[in-house]
């Protein structure tokens, strides 16, 4: 079992930034893919970005690319989502996924997920 906690949300003006962090805890010695997903209200869950076990590999939404970065470090059991130039349509509840081996963009192949943290950008 792997247990995710995300934090760093809130409330921001468009055009300011966010960094939003995903503790990972458990048998986190396996190595993980993991993924950024959101959700806003009324609509389904999207993919946001993913990064590989060793952190080479990364892939964004094109709603986004340019102006978020994902990373990670192993050693902290923790992934990042730098998240820059901010826009309204950007507001949503914030979910890290890891997935054994691979990450992916299909959120139905992620095999742990966080609780959430509420981003909100105000115009």
């Amino acid at each position: 079992q792997v247990q995710l906690v995300e934090s760093g949300g809130g409330l921001v003006q468009a055009g300011g930034s966010l960094r939003l962090s995903c503790v990972a805890s458990g048998r986190t010695f396996s190595p993980y893919g993991m993924g950024w997903f959101r959700q806003a209200t009324g609509k389904e869950r999207e993919f946001v970005a993913l990064i590989s076990w060793s952190g080479r590999n990364t892939h964004y939404a094109d709603s986004v690319k340019g102006r978020f970065t994902i990373s990670r470090d192993n050693a902290k059991n923790t992934v990042y989502l730098q998240m820059d130039s901010l826009k309204p349509e950007d507001t949503a509840v914030y979910y890290c996924a890891a997935r054994r081996l691979e990450p992916a963009q299909d959120s139905a192949q992620y095999d742990y997920w966080g609780q959430g943290t509420q981003v909100t950008v105000s115009s």
